[in-house]
């Protein structure tokens, strides 16, 4: 947390707010956070006008004039919003877009990291591969990312293969798929690989629809919970019946994470 929607559903709820404003002053509270900030990073932003907010997987990119690209990832636990007044513990970047209008970046665990690029593309972006919803990801790159010798939750999850998912999204697309999150993604026949990448956009774009999910304490740019975790089908349900066919959910460690999924729908 937070995944694909919710940094997304982050992007909408801040792009109207931010959008042709000029920061006017930053604050970091705490320099050190999953990587410490870069040097200069506060004199560095202050001055600029923020053009655009895009995402790439789980990345938010905040394009500056005249120059300049904002990279902010939110870790496990990070969280950036608009407020206009009040502190709070563990707020460690407080961006000031003037107007008492304030962009704070809260993170309790500090799992999270930012960065600061003058001119090309950051460094971050370079590794990641397509964003489920960019038109790049087609359904033959989807199986030759199947070709990899690793489960195919594992591989969902893999930044490098596709950008985005996580633990959450993962269990729910599977199930979607009727696929077992254990099994080789290589011996995945092209049906089923059909399903996975058709129930990646199903479920993600749900997801998003609904604000994300808020199991733990994740909120948009304006500070609302998000809706998915009633939607939740396999994920955090262990032991729990499966809402179609009945049989008791299970979870297993893959990659040192969980997996959930049904043993009667899932084969």
């Amino acid at each position: 947390m937070p995944e694909l929607p919710e940094v997304e559903v982050i992007r909408r709820t801040l792009a109207p707010h931010v959008t042709g404003k000029r920061i006017t002053e930053v604050t970091v509270g705490r320099a050190h956070l999953r990587r410490p900030l870069p040097h200069g990073f506060g004199s560095a932003l202050t001055g600029r006008t923020i053009e655009s907010l895009d995402r790439k997987g789980k990345f938010l990119l905040f394009h500056l004039a005249p120059a300049g690209t904002w990279l902010v990832h939110l870790g496990m636990s990070g969280s950036l919003a608009i407020r206009r007044a009040g502190a709070f513990e563990h707020d460690h970047v407080r961006v000031g877009l003037g107007g008492n209008l304030d962009l704070v970046y809260n993170d309790p665990r500090r799992f999270g990291w930012m960065n600061f690029v003058q001119t090309g593309v950051p460094p971050e972006l370079a590794a990641l591969g397509p964003d489920p919803f960019e038109p790049a990801f087609t359904f033959e790159v989807f199986c030759s990312c199947c070709q990899r010798r690793r489960p195919i939750r594992n591989l969902l999850t893999d930044q490098t293969a596709i950008a985005g998912i996580g633990n959450i999204y993962a269990s729910e697309i599977l199930f979607r798929a009727r696929v077992r999150p254990g099994k080789a993604s290589r011996r995945l026949s092209r049906a089923e690989r059909r399903r996975v990448y058709e129930a990646i956009a199903q479920v993600l774009g749900e997801a998003i629809r609904l604000g994300g999910t808020s199991v733990a304490n994740f909120r948009d740019g304006e500070g609302r919970p998000g809706f998915f975790q009633m939607r939740l089908q396999v994920y955090g349900r262990q032991g729990q019946r499966c809402l179609r066919c009945g049989c008791a959910i299970r979870r297993r460690v893959l990659a040192g994470r969980s997996a959930f999924y049904c043993p009667g729908c899932q084969r």
